[in-house]
């Protein structure tokens, strides 16, 4: 069985262009396989490129989302918030009542995912994939399953 090589080594040798190696680069450990070029190892995204990403991403959803959409996203931030809280809440202090920290964790959650419903259903960007749902059948939708699922929390914290 040949013996292990390292992912350097592994890239030289897929990368090697020449067969012919000199003694005074090789060291023990890549005998026989040449480094490869410097430029052939693609550089990691620095932090100003990743900020530079994240600020075009948000000029781009300023400019181009609707204000009802980031009304629902606004909605749906405060959502993932109090969830949060909840679950801080939950481990500092403790969950005596066990019964309303679900419930209430519950609906944070469902209400999240109902509202994401909404907002996919909503997008008229999204209209060939929901062809035969308007955006007041699914506003119609949204308040039922909000209904349900708070009917539901409230009879589970009894």
């Amino acid at each position: 069985m040949a013996p292990k090589r390292t992912p350097r080594q592994a890239v030289a040798k897929a990368g090697a262009v020449s067969s012919s190696h000199s003694p005074a680069t090789e060291s023990p450990a890549t005998s026989g396989v040449s480094t490869p070029a410097a430029s052939r190892i693609p550089a990691l995204p620095t932090a100003a490129d990743t900020s530079a990403i994240v600020y075009q991403a948000w000029n781009s959803y300023v400019a181009d989302t609707p204000r009802k959409f980031k009304l629902v996203d606004a909605f749906m931030l405060f959502l993932v918030a109090v969830g949060l809280i909840q679950f801080v809440y939950c481990i500092l202090v403790g969950n005596y009542p066990f019964n309303a920290f679900l419930s209430g964790f519950s609906i944070t959650v469902g209400q999240f995912v109902l509202t994401a419903s909404l907002r996919m259903q909503a997008n008229p960007n999204n209209s060939s994939q929901f062809e035969k749902v308007t955006p007041e059948r699914a506003f119609a939708d949204f308040i039922f399953g909000s209904l349900v699922l708070h009917f539901f929390a409230y009879n589970f914290i009894n």
